[in-house]
């Protein structure tokens, strides 16, 4: 179970910071409403442009701890805690406006990674 909880913890850290460090301003299909860069979509979600700093400093610093968890385990819970309540409102905001549902399968996905990643116990005996 170690190696699924560490697999997850990389594809959930690693994802996050290539969405908020490498490619800010990609347009992608998941992106809110028409926007084609991060800025865009905090804009369509009736957000302020300063909460698109905020919000990625705190994914990007809660991405790097649970990457950092790998190694210092007792920050894996609150890591990944932190990130399903960020998600959480990710997924809130595609609702807000009405996406279809297939703009919020990435978050709620991440989501649903977070949580195990959280409650699952890496070595269960």
């Amino acid at each position: 179970m170690d190696y699924l909880i560490i697999a997850l913890q990389l594809i959930v850290g690693l994802s996050i910071l290539n969405v908020w460090l490498v490619q800010p301003t990609k347009n992608t299909k998941w992106r809110g409403g028409n926007a084609t860069t991060i800025v865009e979509e905090f804009q369509a979600y009736g957000l302020p442009v300063w909460s698109v700093y905020v919000v990625g400093f705190i994914k990007v610093v809660l991405a790097v701890l649970l990457l950092v968890a790998i190694w210092v385990p007792e920050l894996r819970f609150y890591a990944a805690i932190g990130l399903a309540a960020m998600l959480t409102g990710s997924v809130l905001m595609h609702v807000k406006i009405s996406d279809p549902l297939f703009k919020s399968f990435p978050a709620a996905l991440f989501l649903v990674l977070c949580l195990i990643i959280a409650f699952v116990p890496a070595n269960p005996l």
